[in-house]
Parts: C-alpha cells; structure tokens; sequence
C-alpha cells in the first residue's frame, strides 16, 4: 500500500532558507534605483514589490498577521494587501523589514524543527494544511527562488543566480505538498489510476498522485508517468509557462496524464 508523503527534511530546509536569503540580498544589494523600481516578471509588481512581499510573508510568520493570511479565502489575494501597503516605502525601509523579517522567522524554523510543533498542521489559506515547520521554511525558499529566478533576474536581464540540490529539494518539498493539497480538493478525472511525476536534476526524485493527493513511491502501477528537469518545475508549475513549451516528456495515459498537468498551478 502507498504511503503518503513522508516528513520533510528541516535540517537541511533551514540551511537552504540561509542561502536563499543570502542570495537574495547579493543580488538586491547590486541594483541601481532604477532597477529596484522596474516592472518585475510578476504582473503588477515592481522589483521593489516582490522584496516587500517577501519581508511580509516573513513577517506574518511570526506576527498576528500570519492569522489573517491562514484563514484567507485566497492566498493570492492575501498577498496583494501587504505589498500595497509597502508601496510608498522606501528602499531602506523595505530591505530593513526583508533583513529583520527573514532573520527571525529563520530563528523560528531552527527552533521548531527541534520540537514536536514541526508536525502541528497549520492552514494557510487555500493551499490546506501543512506541518508547521514545512509551512515556514517550504514557503519562504519557494518565494524566493521562484521570484528572484522567474520574476527578478529575468525582466532585468541580468544573469539567473544558481542554485543546489538542498535548495532545490525544499522548493520542490514545498510545490509537491501543496500541489498534494489542491489534487485532494479538486481530484481530476480518471486519476485513481494514478500519474507519476519524476523530477531530474539536482533536489529530484519521483511522485505519484492519485485522487486523494500526493504518494511517496511504491510497487504499484501507474497509468502515466510525466518526467521533467526540476530547474523547470518552478516555471512551468506555476504556470509561468506552459508545460507543453517546456521539456516535459509523457508516456502511458497522456490524455490522463495533460488533464493532471493543467490543473498544475502551485501559488
């Protein structure tokens, strides 16, 4: 019998938070005033913004905040009130509350992660619930990833910052739990015969879903599979772009298989 997905790995979620966060600030610190507000890759959101939105996400970690964005009709819209509040700050204000933010809400992953609180669940809006300790380094190493690699760097032509397997693999925690989450809502047709997703490269590995979520790997059969690079995952996830434009490659059921793949919309 498959088992649902197993615990995250917050040991090392920790340490790949401390390096996204550093790589978040080498690149801030090198941008002109022009380029701090610039149009970001995110619609609506100047580079400015999407730091401001991180310093936020931060900061409801660990603040009343956090309780209004946890029962939220929708985490997208949640995300908007805080960055148009920050709107008129200026760029030391808002890297101040990025560093103190970031910082503590850090703190708090190194001192969950070593108490049975990492296994509380905690809702977070439409994405479900979620370990508490997953909930806080999971989120903040997809933001950042997914922002300064998809939104930032890109709309300002500058060079992609590389990243590594940890990192990698807590951004890709992170995706596959609440991917999990939204298949258990909203179940596809025909997935009880279940779809394998295989991540290559750095942080990989494989996933099965079938119409109660996400499934570690077991013997069984699956009616399609779906392999993919991970560094594209980001993207294509979701829906940055389309999965039909990127290297993914199907085999078995692809009409079950395309079905799953355009329900596939991590926030």
């Amino acid at each position: 019998m498959s088992k649902r997905l197993p615990p995250a790995d917050l040991h090392n979620m920790a340490a790949a938070l401390r390096a996204e966060r550093a790589e978040m600030l080498n690149f801030t610190s090198s941008l002109t005033d022009d380029e701090w507000t610039a149009p970001s890759a995110a619609a609506g959101w100047r580079i400015a913004d999407v730091v401001a939105h991180i310093g936020a996400t931060a900061r409801s970690l660990y603040t009343p905040a956090g309780l209004r964005t946890s029962f939220a009709a929708s985490l997208e819209q949640a995300n908007e009130d805080p960055v148009d509040r920050r709107r008129d700050w200026s760029r030391a204000k808002v890297m101040a509350e990025y560093q103190r933010a970031g910082r503590r809400a850090t703190t708090l992953l190194d001192v969950v992660r070593r108490t049975p609180a990492t296994r509380v669940r905690a809702q977070l809006a439409d994405l479900g619930r979620h370990p508490l300790g997953l909930m806080i380094g999971g989120a903040l190493v997809f933001d950042h990833h997914t922002h300064l690699r998809h939104d930032m760097a890109p709309a300002l032509g500058r060079p992609v910052p590389s990243t590594d397997a940890d990192r990698m693999r807590a951004v890709l925690t992170w995706m596959i739990a609440v991917l999990s989450n939204q298949v258990a809502k909203a179940p596809v047709a025909g997935l009880d015969a279940r779809v394998a997703l295989t991540l290559t490269g750095p942080g990989g590995g494989t996933w099965w879903f079938d119409e109660a979520g996400g499934l570690a790997p077991s013997d069984g059969a699956v009616a399609a599979h779906v392999t993919a690079p991970a560094l594209t995952f980001p993207d294509w996830g979701t829906q940055r772009s389309s999965w039909r434009d990127s290297d993914v490659t199907v085999t078995g059921d692809t009409e079950l298989a395309a079905r799953f793949l355009d329900t596939v919309n991590v926030i």
